[in-house]
């Protein structure tokens, strides 16, 4: 675990990008087809196993300071249903936070919620370094190439960010079930944004956030600003509170709902 010139994961470790339908090739599906590419950056909680158990308890890991609970299941089904790609990242938030540029204190997170991470106190800047290389570089490369020859074809793309978020931060309850999450500054999204907020508000029984629980900024998200933004697409940002997909029946309620409003946001949007 010390030994900074080691691999970071062994030959036998997953590959931290997650790809459904899986073994498509990206390169094929940038060609044609849906426009909606859909992006997990927190799809799962798996460990490297030179980092052991970061010195925390499997229950720890399992909550949402390890993951978004539920959102890659959420995200497999709306792909199928929607017919398209979606690419997801696997390892845990705490070993590299895929959705924060690398740079950042917070790509690699002492103390989550109140929860400290003994495995990320005091790191080496190569044992840093390594977490960057092998799962934050490749995932990202994955989503950048395929947004990259999107563009490049001449193909319509709407780049869909698919997040969960715990019900209760730091004893404070959230009364929301999904937010919409968007840069007040972009004027070529936000119109997008704002239908999509309508439509969910108009869902019966939801109470859906405008830029809660969490506002989308540059120095807060890496995905959106790097691979929509810096190459001129347009994008959803989206919240789900993870006790409604933390089973299979809610995430196949969800996938079903979005899978309805994003193809009639993007077209209202667009006209």
């Amino acid at each position: 675990m010390n030994d900074a010139a080691a691999p970071l994961l062994g030959a036998d470790e997953p590959s931290p990008v997650l790809l459904h339908p899986p073994g498509v090739n990206p390169a094929v599906w940038a060609g044609g087809g849906s426009p909606f590419l859909l992006a997990a950056d927190h799809a799962g909680k798996r460990l490297p196993r030179r980092l052991g158990d970061l010195g925390i308890s499997e229950a720890e890991l399992s909550r949402h300071i390890g993951w978004d609970i539920g959102i890659w299941g959420t995200t497999v089904h709306l792909a199928d249903l929607l017919g398209t790609l979606a690419i997801g990242q696997g390892y845990s938030r705490l070993v590299i936070d895929c959705n924060r540029n690398p740079e950042w204190a917070s790509a690699v997170p002492e103390i989550s919620e109140s929860t400290a991470i003994p495995g990320n106190a005091g790191i080496s800047a190569a044992a840093r370094a390594a977490r960057v290389a092998e799962i934050h570089a490749p995932y990202h490369a994955a989503l950048g190439g395929t947004v990259r020859a999107r563009v490049a074809a001449g193909e319509p793309l709407l780049f869909v960010a698919m997040h969960s978020f715990t019900p209760v931060y730091k004893g404070v309850s959230r009364p929301w079930h999904a937010g919409v999450l968007y840069d007040v500054e972009d004027a070529r999204s936000l119109p997008l944004a704002r239908v999509m907020l309508e439509l969910l508000r108009a869902e019966p029984g939801l109470v859906v956030g405008d830029n809660e629980p969490y506002v989308l900024t540059a120095s807060s998200d890496h995905s959106v600003p790097t691979h929509a933004q810096g190459n001129g697409v347009r994008y959803l940002e989206l919240e789900i509170r993870q006790d409604l997909i933390a089973g299979v029946a809610g995430q196949q309620e969800w996938a079903e709902r979005l899978a309805r409003l994003i193809p009639l946001a993007w077209a209202r949007a667009a006209g």
